[in-house]
């Protein structure tokens, strides 16, 4: 969003007002919190309204991270992603094709196949961008084919993402966690895993714990975190350059 702002209504509730960077980034995160709210699970602010531009949603109160909360956003988090979605790369119900991950496109385009959609859709765009920027040189970018050439095959179903799940959009509000700013689509719940690894979330070994003991993860999770954040981190170099494209390349190398 360009311009966030907090305001008080008449009726005394305080919200957030954003305006969208871009056509549809409003429509996209709207069409995206209401569905991640229909899943009952984790807590969402609550869209008053949206236009062509503007965005008003519920403001989240501030609190401190507990031990007892992140349980909590575990268990949440794994119902939220069983919830499921239509297809990889499915968009939320009303939700635009060409969406938005921050300030970069994002196409939400249905696949049946997780790893070729991994591929073509959260891995490649942004190689090609990034090789345009002069971010990325050639021969780097050959790492990363040769990384989606491994992708390996997945037996899970699609998962209903938040799907920009770092830290920064995870708000405690002293007894729950509150989701915000979601780029969410239907794919692999490990990738918003990998997302809360990549950045830091407090208590991330209690959120974990009680996500594998509400649905357990797959063997070998952590050999594939790498696989997973190549996503987040094509997408910060995209956005922010050089800075990113070594962890990037490491990610690439280590599956």
């Amino acid at each position: 969003m360009s311009d966030v702002r907090e305001a008080v209504l008449d009726d005394g509730r305080e919200v957030v007002v954003k305006r969208g960077h871009a056509p549809g980034a409003t429509a996209a995160e709207a069409a995206g919190l209401r569905w991640l709210a229909a899943a009952g699970t984790v807590p969402v602010p609550a869209v008053h309204s949206h236009d062509g531009d503007r965005l008003v949603i519920d403001r989240v109160p501030a609190g401190r991270p507990t031990a007892a909360a992140a349980e909590r956003f575990g268990r949440g988090l794994a119902g939220l992603h069983s919830a499921g979605a239509p297809a990889f790369g499915a968009p939320p119900p009303d939700g635009p094709a060409q969406a938005w991950i921050g300030r970069a496109p994002m196409a939400n385009v249905p696949a049946a196949d997780w790893a070729s959609w991994y591929a073509a859709d959260r891995v490649l765009p942004y190689v090609r961008t990034a090789v345009d920027a002069g971010t990325f040189s050639p021969a780097e970018a050959a790492v990363f084919e040769r990384a989606c050439a491994r992708i390996p095959p997945s037996a899970e179903p699609p998962a209903r993402l938040h799907g920009d799940l770092w830290n920064g959009n995870v708000l405690w509000d002293g007894h729950d966690v509150w989701l915000i700013d979601p780029a969410a689509h239907g794919g692999h719940r490990e990738t918003d895993l990998a997302m809360l690894h990549l950045f830091g979330c407090p208590h991330l070994d209690r959120v974990l714990a009680a996500y594998d003991e509400a649905t357990p993860l797959a063997d070998g999770r952590r050999d594939r975190i790498g696989l997973h954040q190549l996503f987040p981190l094509l997408v910060h170099t995209v956005l922010f350059g050089r800075s990113y494209a070594a962890r990037a390349l490491v990610a690439a190398r280590s599956f």
